[in-house]
């Protein structure tokens, strides 16, 4: 089992940046493959980035790829998304999960656990 504690999140001009954190609880959290969601107010929660178990392979949802980045710290069990040229409608909580598998996935109902979520809000 692994607990998983998101931060990093606040308010932000859009152009801006952010870096989320996730820390993960657990010795064996290198066996979890990684992802990160985002839900809007009123809207289902979506898929935003993931990385495999070793760092090696990275998938993102086409609304972020080339302003987010997904990177892992095994050794401090930690994972981050760095977020870059935010907009007003990357606004949401945020939210990491973790899978345990060899394979990544982008629907949230593949991942087994779950953080609380931070808030990113982009003013625009």
């Amino acid at each position: 089992q692994v607990q998983l504690v998101e931060s990093g999140g606040g308010l932000v001009q859009a152009g801006g940046s952010l870096r989320l954190s996730c820390a993960a609880s657990g010795r064996t959290f290198s066996t979890y493959v990684v992802g990160w969601f985002r839900q809007a107010p009123g809207k289902e929660r979506e898929f935003v980035a993931t990385i495999s178990r070793n760092g090696g392979s990275t998938d993102y949802a086409d609304s972020v790829k080339g302003r987010f980045t997904i990177s892992r710290d095994n050794a401090k069990n930690t994972v981050h998304l760095q977020m870059n040229s935010l907009k007003p409608e990357d606004t949401a909580v945020y939210s990491c999960a973790a899978r345990f598998s060899l394979t990544s996935a982008t629907l949230r109902g593949h991942y087994d656990y779950w953080g609380q979520g931070t808030q990113v809000t982009v003013s625009s």
